[in-house]
């Protein structure tokens, strides 16, 4: 499996550099922007982008100033360069986000469209050093419709997200959705209070996500793809995923959220050198009844987790909302989740190591491997229905009670276990 991410991580990095044509500037104080702060350069900005999509192709340039804007949507072959101190920042006016089709809360409903947006569009970049700041928290708070996310591209292929930082509050601040061969790399996303996700990775392909420094108030990243029987048949997976290098931090729920909305499927995830902190737990694996889907072969290496109160959570069975139409069959209705391999872990000062007891008796989990973790934990590994099982080298101290408790699970390397 990792060899597979590797090739996929290897065509994306050439899909993504492109050809190597000289790009043509485009300047939007040409086109009448005035970056003050004050006036509203939504139509100069949109001029610029438009002009650079239909000639070809080239690098908008934002120089040093305050660009107050609403939605703005960049075309193919199109990147949008934030230089040192140019700071985009969201209008508060509701009407500066007009009304399109999005997915929210895995279904699709209305919703605000993003600041920044790009839909089926080939070769689409945003690149630093600058900022993107979301609209006020009012326009953030909007659920009927949904209000703008910060960065929201659907159907693209070959995007680069590079060395900018933003700042939203209360909404997703990048939602990806049926993209293919992306890079966000270098970004530094700060998003606070509940529902202040990070990135979402949503029905994804061929992603690698790099050396990011992730503050949010819910998950830091989330990886997803539909709830419900109409995301079960359209069968879009996030598959092929790495994220490597990264400092992730939710103060709600988890730096690593996994579901629960996952009924497409969740697949080939592989975590790498991260540093994690989440305020439930580090990794979340999570579900419901009524998903059906996937989440297999899920891998972590050389992870060090701090101050959380679980380094792996699992609970296939009480999270999320329900879908409008979820999967039939007394077996079928919940996740397969197969083969999660966790291996040279460092925590610190976590609650409890493993919590992997909401797992339902009629599709136990298959397969998960933990190796080679040490560090300080206040409890140990607690299973419950699931197979093929391997434990070794687990070597926490600070713990009391059991270091491992199980209720029916088979494998090996769990002779220390509780019953």
């Amino acid at each position: 499996m990792t060899g597979k991410i590797i090739l996929s991580l290897a065509l994306l990095s050439i899909a993504i550099a492109g050809p190597a044509a000289e790009r043509v500037a485009y300047n939007p104080h040409t086109y009448g922007a005035k970056g003050d702060g004050m006036t509203h350069d939504t139509a100069a900005l949109q001029s610029a982008l438009d002009a650079c999509a239909t000639n070809g192709g080239g690098t908008v340039v934002l120089t040093e100033g305050v660009y107050l804007t609403g939605s703005l949507v960049i075309g193919p072959n199109t990147t949008l360069q934030l230089e040192h101190n140019a700071s985009i920042v969201g209008s508060p006016d509701v009407a500066d986000y007009p009304l399109v089709h999005i997915r929210w809360e895995g279904e699709f409903r209305e919703g605000h469209r993003a600041l920044l947006s790009a839909e089926k569009a080939d070769h689409v970049s945003i690149v630093g050093p600058g900022a993107i700041f979301g609209p006020p928290i009012n326009l953030a708070r909007l659920r009927m419709p949904r209000g703008p996310a910060l960065i929201e591209f659907t159907e693209c292929t070959n995007t680069l997200l590079e060395n900018f930082a933003t700042q939203y509050e209360q909404l997703w601040s990048i939602h990806v959705l049926f993209c293919q061969s992306l890079t966000a790399r270098g970004l530094t996303i700060r998003s606070i209070n509940a529902n202040g996700d990070g990135m979402d990775v949503d029905s994804c392909r061929d992603v690698l996500i790099e050396h990011c420094t992730i503050d949010t108030g819910d998950d830091a990243i989330s990886l997803k793809s539909g709830r419900g029987l109409a995301a079960q048949q359209l069968g879009r997976p996030t598959e092929n995923v790495m994220i490597r290098d990264c400092s992730l931090t939710s103060s709600i729920y988890a730096a690593i959220g996994i579901g629960t909305e996952m009924s497409g499927g969740i697949r080939n995830i592989h975590l790498e050198n991260d540093l994690m902190s989440g305020r439930q737990n580090a990794i979340f694996i999570k579900s419901r009844d009524g998903r059906g889907g996937y989440i297999m072969d899920i891998t972590g290496e050389n992870l060090i987790v701090n101050n959380s109160p679980t380094f792996v959570g699992i609970d296939l069975i009480k999270k999320g909302i329900q879908a409008t139409d979820p999967v039939p069959g007394e077996v079928e209705k919940w996740a397969l989740v197969k083969n999660l391999t966790f291996s040279n872990i460092q925590v610190n000062h976590v609650a409890e190591l493993v919590a992997g007891k909401g797992i339902p008796a009629r599709r136990p989990l298959d397969g998960l491997t933990l190796s080679d973790i040490t560090g300080t934990c206040g409890r140990g590994i607690s299973l419950a229905n699931m197979t093929n099982v391997t434990l070794s080298a687990i070597k926490v101290t600070g713990y009391s009670g059991p270091l491992i408790s199980t209720e029916n699970v088979q494998g090996t390397g769990l002779e220390q276990a509780a019953k």
